[in-house]
């Protein structure tokens, strides 16, 4: 990929460039009050496989959603009285809201990691807005830096660690905030899962109680964030999984990867391959989804095929490993 890197001058081409990238699948830093963020179309989950690569992420994290207004949020997500009430306080703003999806909720299954719960902000940036605008739907953007490194606050950062990875960079300047966003899971009990932007007493004066805190195991390692901060259940099949499957038994499914068939695909309840290429990215795009289908073809069991465990084979071979626990 070649990197753009714009003027601190954004005007309307700049951004209908930016829009237009984003649209064909691109991925694209640009400024949020909190840091910068690597975008992605949240509905394309080749895009957001994109972003796993490009940050070498190690495992398939949920993504925060950026969506343009609390409109555009109410066609991702459920909100109760509570979080409407957070929403209509800080929103714009730092704050991330972990809610229950929409039935027709447009966010790929790979940017919620699989789960019934999307994380969503409207961020406070005139940059991040009129992108969010101009491209029309949500943009799921995890900090625009390789896993691990220290959070971006300028174009220059995501430079030096993004540079030939991704294909534009929206320098806006400096961040006014610098660390991330509060997120803040509005379920029975409301959750604080990760401390950022906004305080945690304005929160609670807000909802008119305290914040809990999610029980964390640290004990096993059979859980998964629920949201960037949270260790919680991530999504696993009701039908028993098979890992390593080299034939396919009567009455399973198969999770097949690449071109070769295995004994027994005939008689094969459903299959599903996740790359006929053997194109991890692919791959990754397809897991979560058809994982559910085939959760749902009435097998005794999922054999799934091996899969490499280099560059996304890593964090692919990670979530089966939880789906066959």
């Amino acid at each position: 990929m070649q990197t753009a890197l714009t003027t601190r001058t954004i005007n309307a081409t700049d951004i209908a460039q930016a829009a237009a990238c984003l649209r064909a699948g691109g991925l694209v830093a640009f400024p949020t009050e909190t840091v910068y963020g690597l975008g992605a179309d949240a509905a394309n989950p080749r895009a957001v496989a994109g972003i796993y690569e490009a940050k070498g992420r190690p495992s398939f994290n949920p993504l925060i959603a950026h969506v343009a207004d609390l409109e555009a949020a109410k066609r991702i997500a459920r909100f109760d009285s509570r979080a409407l009430a957070l929403a209509e306080a800080f929103w714009p703003g730092p704050l991330t809201l972990v809610l229950p999806k929409t039935d027709n909720c447009p966010v790929s299954d790979l940017a919620t990691a699989g789960l019934d719960t999307v994380a969503i902000r409207v961020p406070d940036h005139p940059v991040a807005h009129a992108l969010l605008m101009a491209f029309g739907g949500a943009v799921v953007a995890p900090s625009a830096n390789i896993s691990g490194h220290v959070s971006p606050t300028t174009a220059a950062h995501v430079k030096a660690d993004l540079d030939g990875r991704i294909d534009m960079i929206v320098d806006g300047g400096p961040v006014d905030v610098g660390v991330e966003s509060t997120i803040v899971a509005c379920f029975e009990q409301p959750l604080l899962l990760r401390p950022g932007g906004l305080p945690r007493e304005a929160i609670e004066r807000v909802l008119g109680m305290a914040l809990a805190r999610p029980p964390e195991d640290p004990a096993t390692d059979n859980h998964q964030p629920l949201a960037p901060g949270m260790l919680a259940s991530h999504y696993a099949p009701r039908t028993p999984v098979r890992l390593m499957a080299s034939d396919v038994q009567p009455g399973e499914a198969l999770l097949a990867f690449g071109p070769s068939l295995l004994p027994g695909i005939e008689d094969a309840k459903a299959v599903l391959n996740l790359s006929k290429d053997g194109d991890l990215g692919e791959a990754a795009a397809n897991l979560f989804g058809y994982l559910r289908a085939l959760d749902g073809a009435g097998a005794t069991g999922i054999a799934v095929m091996p899969v490499p465990a280099h560059g996304l084979g890593e964090a692919i071979n990670d979530r089966l490993r939880r789906a066959a626990v």
